[in-house]
C-alpha cells in the first residue's frame, strides 16, 4: 500500500536529491570478505553502543553539515547536539514531532579512546570500524578523514582505519557519521520525494517521502557499531558448503588471506564437546566427517540446530615478524533440495509452518534490542513455528545467529520491497539490486538456517520490464550461491507474472476476504483453491503461502465475526487452514502468517497506530489468533515428526 512520511518546510528539488546522489559512487561493497567480528586469540572487538551526539540538519537544503564541514571538528563545536542511543532509530526517541518524520541528513558522533596496543607494534595491528547497519545512506569520517560510504540500510559495512588512527597523535578516535534516509526510485527499497507546490495549502518548500511499502521508514544507526582488530596479515573470508549421506559428510571450504602469502593455513572442525572430528590445510579443500550430527530444523529432530566449530589458523611472515590469525566459524551440516512438489532438508520433506516478522518495537524502532530478540524466539518456539521470512529486508546478524543455534529455518529476503514504478526496473536500479544481493550473500552464505534467498516482495512483476529484471537478479543470485534455491514473493496474477518463470519456489501473498471481498469469509475456500491450482498448473513448482492474515484490534470482539475483531482474525485463519490441509498433501510446502506482531506504519486512514495483523501485539502479548496458530503448528509438527515419543509443546519447550 502506498504511504507517505511527512516533512517540514525543506529542500527544493535541485538540492536534496543531487546531494544524496552526489555520494552514490563510493560504495563500500566489493570483493572483500565480511566475516562477523569475533573475539579470538588474535582478534579483539569493542562495541560502541550507548549514547552518541546527534543533530538533524534542519537547513532548507539539508546541506549545512557539508557546507560547514561538521566532520572537521567535534560536532558540539558547530552547534547544539542531543544524546541519541545507538543502536536505535532516531524517530521515536524525542518529543520533537519534526524528528518523527524527518527526511534528509542527520549527523552522529562518538569519541572513544583506543588501547595503545592497537596503535603500536611492528607491524601494528589492523583496526577496523564496522557498522551492522545504518539506514539509508552513510558517510563516515574518523578524526575528520572520510573512511567509507555505503548505500543501503540493512547490511553491514566497514573500513580499515589503521592509517588514520595510527597516524594521529594520542589515542582519541572521533567517529562522525552523516546519514540520509531519503529514498528514490533507484534505492532499495525505492521511494520518491513529492513536493507540494500549492502555496495556498502548504508552506514553502514543503515535501513528503512517498513509499510503496506498508511499514514505517525508520532511520538511524540500527545495529551495533564495532571496532575490531586483526593482525596485519589476516583471514579475510571463509566460504563453506556441505554435503552428506547416512554416515559421512563432506565440508567443502575456501579461505582467502590478505596482507601476505600464508606460510601455513590449517583448519580444525570440532563438535560441540570440543572434539576434533576433521582437519585440513591449505586455502581450498574438504573435510570428511564420519557419522555427522546434521543441522536439523526445530521440531524435526530432538537436537535441532547442531553446530560444529571450524577453527581456521593462519601464519604469515610480514617483515621480520611471524603473525598468526585465528578465526572460528560456526558450521551446520545440512542439504537443501527442491522438487516439483517438495522442499527437502537433509533428504526429508520440510513443511514451513512459520511467520513473517519485522524488526520493529516501541521507542527503539528498528534498533537492535536483545531482550526483544530473545522474547521473540521464545514466542516462536512456544508457537511451534519452525521458520520465518526476513520480511522485507535482511535482519540483524544477532538474530540470524540464534536461527542457526535454535534451528529456525529462514527465507532470507533482500530489501527489494515496493518495486512498483517502471523506472525502478531500469538498469540503474538493477545494478544496485545486484550489488545488494552480493552483500547479502557475502554476509549470510555460511548460515545453515538460510535455506532460500528471496530477492523481492510484491514487485510490479506484471510489468514487461520485470522479465529481464528478475531473470537477471535471480541468475546473478544463483551464480553467487548455487547451493540454495531462489524465489521472490508475488501478489501478481499467475497469468501475468513475468518473474515467476525464474524462481525455484512459488511464494504467493493473498488476502481474500480482507483486501478482496472484505468481510466475506465464505469466498476464501473457492478463491484460495483456485489460486493454488492455477499457479501449480502453470509452473509445476512447489508453493508457499508467504502471506495471509487480517487486522485485529486487541480486545475488540464480535460474534458473528466482523472485520478488525479478534474473532474475524481467527475465522479467516481457519478458512485458510482448511485449504492448506488439502493442498499440503500435494504441492503446498508452507504457510507463513502475516504477521508475527503488530508493527508501525505510516499514518493513514486504514492504519490505527500501525498494522494490526499481528497474532501478537506490538508489546508481544497474544491475541486469540495466536492460540489458534499454536494448536495448528504443534499438530503439524506431531504429524510430520518421527521422534519418539510424540513431540508436545511441553516436552520440547515448556
Amino acid at each position: 500500500a502506498a504511504g507517505s512520511g511527512g516533512g517540514a518546510a525543506g529542500p527544493c528539488v535541485p538540492v536534496l536529491l543531487p546531494l544524496l546522489l552526489l555520494f552514490l559512487p563510493g560504495l563500500a561493497a566489493g570483493p572483500a570478505g565480511m566475516l562477523q567480528p569475533r573475539d579470538t586469540p588474535s582478534r579483539e572487538r569493542r562495541e560502541l553502543g550507548g549514547l552518541w551526539s546527534f543533530r538533524a540538519d534542519l537547513s532548507p537544503g539539508r546541506d549545512a553539515g557539508f557546507a560547514q564541514r561538521w566532520y572537521r571538528r567535534p560536532l558540539r563545536q558547530s552547534g547544539p547536539v542531543i544524546d541519541m542511543p545507538v543502536p536505535a532509530s532516531f524517530n521515536d526517541i524525542t518529543q520533537d514531532p519534526s524528528l518523527e518524520n524527518y527526511i534528509g541528513w542527520v549527523w552522529y558522533e562518538k569519541e572513544v579512546l583506543l588501547p595503545l596496543r592497537w596503535l603500536q607494534g611492528d607491524p601494528a595491528p589492523r583496526v577496523v570500524l564496522r557498522f551492522g547497519s545504518a539506514h539509508y545512506y552513510s558517510i563516515v569520517w574518523v578524526n575528520g578523514v572520510q573512511v567509507v560510504e555505503h548505500e543501503g540500510g540493512h547490511l553491514p559495512f566497514e573500513a580499515d582505519i589503521s592509517s588514520v588512527v595510527q597516524g594521529s597523535p594520542g589515542t582519541l578516535c572521533r567517529i562522525t557519521v552523516a546519514l540520509n534516509n531519503t529514498l528514490t526510485p533507484h534505492t532499495l527499497p525505492p521511494g520518491s520525494i513529492q513536493y507540494m507546490t500549492d502555496k495556498s495549502r502548504y508552506p514553502k518548500n514543503y515535501f513528503v517521502q512517498d513509499t510503496r511499502f506498508d511499514f514505517f521508514n525508520y532511520a538511524g544507526i540500527h545495529r551495533p557499531v564495532v571496532l575490531y582488530t586483526t593482525p596485519a596479515a589476516y583471514i579475510d573470508d571463509i566460504t563453506v558448503t556441505t554435503t552428506s549421506s547416512d554416515s559421512v559428510a563432506m565440508v567443502q571450504y575456501q579461505v582467502s588471506v590478505v596482507g601476505s602469502t600464508a606460510n601455513s593455513l590449517s583448519l580444525s572442525l570440532r563438535d560441540q564437546e570440543g572434539k576434533v572430528v576433521a582437519t585440513g590445510d591449505g586455502p581450498v579443500g574438504e573435510l570428511k566427517v564420519l557419522n555427522p550430527n546434521l543441522w536439523w530444523p526445530y521440531l524435526m529432530h530432538e537436537n535441532p540446530g547442531y553446530l560444529y566449530s571450524l577453527e581456521v589458523k593462519m601464519q604469515a611472515q610480514v617483515g621480520g615478524a611471524l603473525l598468526e590469525d585465528v578465526y572460528t566459524l560456526p558450521v551446520g551440516i545440512r542439504t537443501v533440495h527442491v522438487t516439483s512438489t517438495q522442499f527437502l532438508i537433509n533428504g526429508r520433506p520440510f513443511y514451513f509452518h512459520g511467520v513473517n516478522k519485522h524488526e520493529d518495537a516501541d521507542i527503539r524502532g528498528k534498533g537492535l534490542d536483545w531482550p526483544l530478540i530473545v522474547k521473540d524466539f521464545n514466542l516462536l518456539r512456544w508457537l511451534g513455528a519452525n521458520s520465518f521470512r526476513t520480511s522485507h529486508y535482511p535482519y540483524a546478524e544477532e538474530i540470524m545467529d540464534l536461527c542457526d543455534t535454535y534451528g529456525i529455518v529462514v527465507i532470507d529476503e533482500s530489501p527489494g520491497v515496493g518495486i512498483k514504478l517502471p523506472e525502478s526496473f531500469g538498469n540503474k536500479s538493477l545494478q544496485h539490486h545486484l550489488a545488494v544481493m552480493e552483500e547479502l550473500i557475502r554476509r549470510d552464505k555460511n548460515r545453515p538456517s538460510v535455506v532460500m534467498w528471496s530477492v523481492a516482495n510484491e514487485p510490479a512483476s506484471e510489468l514487461p520490464p520485470a522479465a529481464h529484471y528478475f531473470k537477471t537478479v535471480i541468475a546473478h543470485t544463483k551464480a553467487l550461491d548455487p547451493s540454495r534455491p531462489v524465489t521472490f514473493v508475488t501478489d501478481a496474477n499467475y497469468a501475468l507474472d513475468h518473474g515467476a518463470p525464474y524462481v525455484d519456489v512459488i511464494c504467493v501473498n493473498s488476502y481474500f476476504s480482507w483486501y478482496h471481498d472484505p468481510g466475506h469469509l465464505e469466498v476464501i475456500p473457492l478463491q484460495l483453491t483456485a489460486q493454488f491450482e492455477n499457479w501449480y498448473k502453470t509452473y509445476q513448482k512447489p508453493i508457499i503461502q508467504s502471506e495471509y492474515g487480517a487486522d485485529s484490534v486487541p480486545g475488540l470482539h464480535s460474534d458473528p465475526p466482523l472485520m478488525f475483531s479478534e474473532e474475524y482474525q481467527k475465522a479467516m485463519l481457519r478458512e485458510y487452514h482448511s485449504v492448506f490441509d488439502k493442498k499440503r498433501k500435494e504441492y503446498v510446502i508452507g504457510e507463513l502468517i502475516w504477521n508475527f506482531a503488530d508493527f508501525m506504519t505510516n499514518q493513514g486512514t486504514t492504519r490505527v497506530l500501525g498494522n494490526k495483523k499481528g497474532i501478537f501485539t506490538r508489546q508481544r502479548q497474544p491475541k486469540a489468533a495466536a492460540f489458534v496458530l499454536r494448536d495448528r503448528y504443534w499438530k503439524i509438527a506431531n504429524e510430520s515428526s518421527c521422534l519418539p515419543p510424540v513431540i508436545t509443546s511441553h516436552s520440547l519447550f515448556l
